[in-house]
């Protein structure tokens, strides 16, 4: 069972690659609880669930991916979803490692959080890897511990380029890996 807008599906999938409102709209009427219903089988709490979903149709619209059919759009759409939720359970399991290395003391607590450093480290080298090119090679000049000016010159670039880059940069991880993304800024920049 398709979608059918002004008779075809190819003609709404075309509405949702020219970022019609209307079709956004009844794409996210037709499958929000299909995919919120998917959610909660996999993280078992509605309101994140939920979170999840709504992110979701936030990336398709602001995503410049296009779709050459109805199928192909719905499978993106489950596999972002599915995706959100197991960088969700991901971080929920560095978060709870965090909580209880806090909560304990001695060397096995001091393990635990070398351990946690690596998971955060990981997760942050993993999300790096997802930003767009230019803003991801400034990252990781950043993250080798170069300074502004020589980000400008290892890359031919002005210095206030490489600013607006690494500010990107931290707009985007912090969307993706909320708190961790602050943990790491705690652990790393101090």
């Amino acid at each position: 069972m398709g979608v059918r807008m002004n008779g075809t599906e190819q003609d709404f999938v075309h509405r949702i690659n020219v970022k019609d409102e209307a079709a956004f709209h009844d794409l996210f009427t037709r499958f929000r609880n299909y995919l919120v219903l998917f959610a909660m089988r996999r993280v078992e709490q509605l309101d994140v669930a939920e979170d999840i979903v709504q992110e979701t149709f936030i990336t398709v619209w602001e995503n410049k991916k296009t779709f050459n059919s109805y199928q192909g759009l719905k499978a993106y759409l489950y596999e972002l979803v599915q995706n959100k939720c197991t960088n969700y359970l991901k971080h929920r399991q560095v978060e709870d490692k965090y909580a209880s290395y806090v909560k304990t003391t001695g060397e096995e607590a001091e393990g635990d959080y070398s351990l946690m450093q690596e998971e955060i480290y990981r997760e942050l080298y993993m999300a790096v890897r997802e930003l767009p090119e230019k803003c991801q090679r400034v990252f990781e000049l950043h993250l080798e511990g170069k300074k502004n000016d020589e980000i400008a010159e290892i890359l031919g670039i002005s210095v206030l380029t490489v600013k607006s880059h690494k500010q990107n940069a931290i707009h985007i991880l912090k969307e993706k890996m909320g708190n961790l993304f602050l943990l790491y800024a705690y652990i790393y920049e101090t």
